[in-house]
């Protein structure tokens, strides 16, 4: 079975107030094996990368809407005149509030939806194969 990976880094910033912002280096992934999820890793003052999983759903509806709840919250706007997409991170361990720019994001999520299209997820796990040779026997 072929898994395709789709990664972009990219430079978020993470909002630390309305007026101060720190560039924050980061890696986008999405893997056919795991068509539903997309997984974004950054450092923030660690050696140690820190891990987010959350829905490709909620990244993709998030470029144009307010959409999630709970740990996390994507939503559009304008900074200093650009489109970017805020997301609100938050675990036991802290929040945080990202900035991404919504071009290179964009650009990221159109291939993985050409790997997977939408409403296609299932397929990629094998469900089917696996029903069809359950039916077969």
């Amino acid at each position: 079975m072929h898994h395709t990976v789709v990664e972009r880094e990219l430079e978020l910033r993470l909002i630390l107030s309305p007026e101060r912002s720190i560039p924050v280096p980061a890696r986008l992934t999405y893997r056919s094996d795991d068509p539903y999820a997309v997984h974004v890793g950054f450092h923030i003052n660690s050696e140690f990368p820190v891990h987010w999983t959350f829905a490709r759903d909620l990244l993709v509806e998030g470029v144009f809407r307010t959409c999630g709840h709970g740990d996390v919250r994507v939503w559009p706007t304008k900074s200093e005149g650009r489109s970017v997409v805020l997301m609100a991170l938050s675990s036991p361990d802290g929040d945080a509030l990202l900035e991404a720019p919504v071009p290179q994001v964009s650009a990221w999520l159109e291939r993985t939806l050409r790997v997977v299209p939408p409403g296609t997820e299932g397929r990629q796990l094998g469900i089917d194969e696996a029903l069809d040779q359950l039916l077969a026997q």
